[in-house]
């Protein structure tokens, strides 16, 4: 019998997030307004940074981090292929050069000793992403940028609420990037977040998002074009709403995962996500399995393909950025980073949100076990 369509994300609303919106419809303060500013203040406050700065979308937030580091075209940026996926073509885009290196397997974080082999008097960047949640190794990378002279960003897109050494996600680098889009934790439709603790930077990025009326009018602050890419004040509003619930909020996602790793318990072929003794804190944000070395790629897609029959969502958990034909077309290519395309081989990404129950994730298990079954499980994972 099929499952009553299971959905990879919904987001977690109360009446307190509907409140929230009839207030601030029934308002003459639907674009600009005071909720942005306070939502900037308290989401800074909540990772321990000074300023944040909110935006329309997480890639146009990127873009413009870019611009205001000074990164000068044909620089080297050095990130994981496995990272989100708007990450390089928005280097592109920047006329920057994106420097791929390959992952460590089961954190999924990109590799420091990677990184250092990657190193050329090009490089002014590194980009460190909190992969599904799960934090990279700061220490490591913080060591690195340092000792060569690079702007360390932190891509916290996939991790609100994780920490590192008792140090939460956000506090990394000289920039942290979060965004707001499903399936993340914290939803406002659409919508991003730079968070740090430069003073300079977080105005740059201000000038060049948006003007007020009065800034307009100034000569200094209106020196530079801006791109009109704020947030609104209705998705700063619900997004102040969520903050306000995100410990409920993120509880609701560890009680689905330990159903998952309640159920997922000792069945061979299947491996529930790794988490690193140095990482205090994670928040998924997806539930990614990995399978066995006896899954290829095609049946780990035709594992997916009986999970939708069922009518359970679920998806490759990465497309490698370095396959892609845009990222190829610059002399990169298949068979370069071997871990990377290993774990976008053999995982998927299975439904994870709040609302769902403990009968909803046993159907889910149940059903990819008997896929995983189909197609020749047994394999351990090594």
């Amino acid at each position: 019998m099929r499952a009553k369509s299971i959905k990879f994300s919904d987001p977690d609303m109360t009446n307190q997030e509907l409140e929230v919106l009839y207030r601030i419809l029934s308002s003459n303060e639907l674009s600009e307004g005071s909720e942005i500013e306070s939502f900037e203040r308290s989401f800074a406050q909540y990772v321990r940074r000074k300023f944040g700065v909110s935006f329309c979308s997480s890639k146009v937030a990127f873009f413009l981090c870019l611009k205001a580091l000074g990164l000068k075209k044909g620089s080297e940026v050095i990130l994981s292929a496995a990272s989100w996926r708007d990450l390089g073509q928005v280097l592109l885009w920047a006329e920057l050069t994106p420097k791929y290196v390959d992952i460590d397997y089961w954190s999924m974080a990109i590799d420091p000793a990677k990184i250092v082999k990657a190193l050329s008097p090009k490089t002014k960047a590194l980009v460190g992403l909190n992969p599904n949640g799960h934090p990279a190794n700061w220490p490591e990378l913080e060591k690195i940028a340092k000792e060569n002279s690079l702007y360390l960003i932190e891509d916290a897109t996939e991790s609100i609420g994780s920490a590192y050494q008792g140090k939460v996600v956000g506090s990394f680098g000289i920039l942290s990037i979060f965004d707001f889009s499903q399936p993340s934790a914290l939803v406002t439709g659409r919508g991003a977040m730079v968070v740090t603790d430069s003073e300079e930077l977080a105005f740059h990025l201000r000038m060049m998002r948006e003007r007020t009326a009065e800034e307009r009018k100034s000569v200094v602050k209106s020196r530079l074009p801006s791109l009109g890419c704020s947030m609104s004040n209705l998705e700063a509003a619900l997004g102040l709403a969520q903050l306000k619930r995100i410990d409920s909020i993120l509880q609701k996602r560890k009680d689905v995962e330990a159903f998952y790793t309640q159920l997922l318990c000792g069945f061979e072929g299947i491996k529930d996500p790794y988490v690193s003794p140095e990482a205090t804190e994670v928040h998924w944000f997806s539930y990614v399995v990995h399978l066995g070395t006896r899954f290829s790629r095609s049946s780990r897609d035709a594992i997916i393909e009986d999970l939708k029959r069922e009518n359970i969502e679920a998806f490759p958990y990465c497309y490698p950025l370095h396959i892609s034909s845009w990222a190829m077309e610059s002399g990169v290519h298949k068979g370069m980073l071997p871990m990377t395309e290993r774990v976008a081989d053999r995982t998927i990404a299975l439904p994870f949100h709040g609302l769902l129950d403990f009968e909803q994730v046993a159907c889910i298990v149940k059903t990819l076990k008997d896929a995983s079954l189909n197609v020749g499980a047994g394999a351990a994972i090594y």
